[in-house]
């Protein structure tokens, strides 16, 4: 595994498990109820690099529990001639989590391929789930028209500079890159069975019929970026209308990362979510 440039309180929060036979990196901060941040599936995404600037602002009220999913950071990453690397194998390993560590039912917070996996679950274990965040959320067969934003994701090839055009691509046009997360995904994505890894995980089908998506009952926040390239408003619509209680919730002049481009506004209403009666 490579050695990242964490602060001290993110190695003292950093622990293991094995889920559905992955040993399964995460870390965990706070106490209160359990909170669980899954990552998205683009090529550097881990734990860390999505939710750094979240994690201590949720441990006041959370115990949060942020994980790399199997393919990412310093969770493992196999073969995939012996791994499908298919979004039915990433919702059984969150639900192998869960129950492994007994944290259910817990709140769930997705973005993008993370959103996917947490809108599995629910689908699949709704009694794990307390209540559910979707944030720039894939799982619905609802794109982006222009298919140059595509393109420009599918010219990543492991350079720095490519991962500075996969970043600018996520993110809104007021989106400062910091370096030290822009090094942090590339240093990520020189290991070779990263690479391996997410060459089959970017082909993987992250749609669910939409009666399955409708017949989720969990109160659900739909958390968007206002300049998301990926996430489209019709998307985030669609999700608005088949989950019956559901909220939506837009934030100006933000992309694809909302957690982090405005992490204080997506933490403040979040926080309000989990901990407010909104019934």
């Amino acid at each position: 595994m490579i050695e990242l440039n964490l602060p001290s309180w993110a190695h003292e929060a950093s622990k293991t498990v094995v889920a559905d036979g992955v040993e399964t990196h995460y870390f965990e901060l706070g106490q209160g109820p359990n909170l669980i941040l899954i990552h998205g599936g683009g090529p550097g995404a881990d734990s860390w690099g999505n939710w750094q600037s979240c994690l201590r602002e949720y441990a006041r009220h959370f115990r949060v529990i942020a994980l790399d999913m199997p393919g990412f950071g310093g969770s493992g990453k196999p073969s995939p001639e012996r791994y499908p690397y298919d979004q039915a194998s990433r919702n059984r390993h969150l639900i192998a989590f869960i129950e492994t560590l007994g944290l259910g039912p817990a709140n769930l917070i997705g973005n993008s391929m993370g959103g996917a996996t947490a809108l599995g679950v629910t689908i699949a274990r709704p009694e794990l789930v307390a209540k559910l965040v979707l944030m720039g959320s894939a799982g619905l067969a609802v794109n982006n028209p222009d298919p140059s934003v595509k393109e420009k994701l599918k010219q990543y090839d492991y350079t720095r500079e490519s991962m500075r055009a996969v970043m600018q691509t996520m993110t809104g046009s007021q989106f400062e890159i910091d370096e030290a997360l822009l090094q942090h995904r590339h240093v990520l994505m020189q290991e070779p069975s990263a690479q391996a890894a997410i060459v089959k995980i970017v082909r993987s089908d992250l749609t669910y019929p939409e009666d399955s998506i409708a017949s989720v009952k969990t109160q659900t926040l739909v958390v968007a970026g206002k300049e998301d390239k990926i996430a489209v408003p019709a998307r985030n619509q669609r999700y608005l209308e088949l989950l019956k209680n559901s909220w939506g919730f837009i934030i100006p002049h933000a992309g694809h990362w909302v957690m982090m481009e405005a992490p204080e506004v997506f933490v403040g209403i979040t926080t309000a979510f989990f901990t407010q009666n909104w019934a």
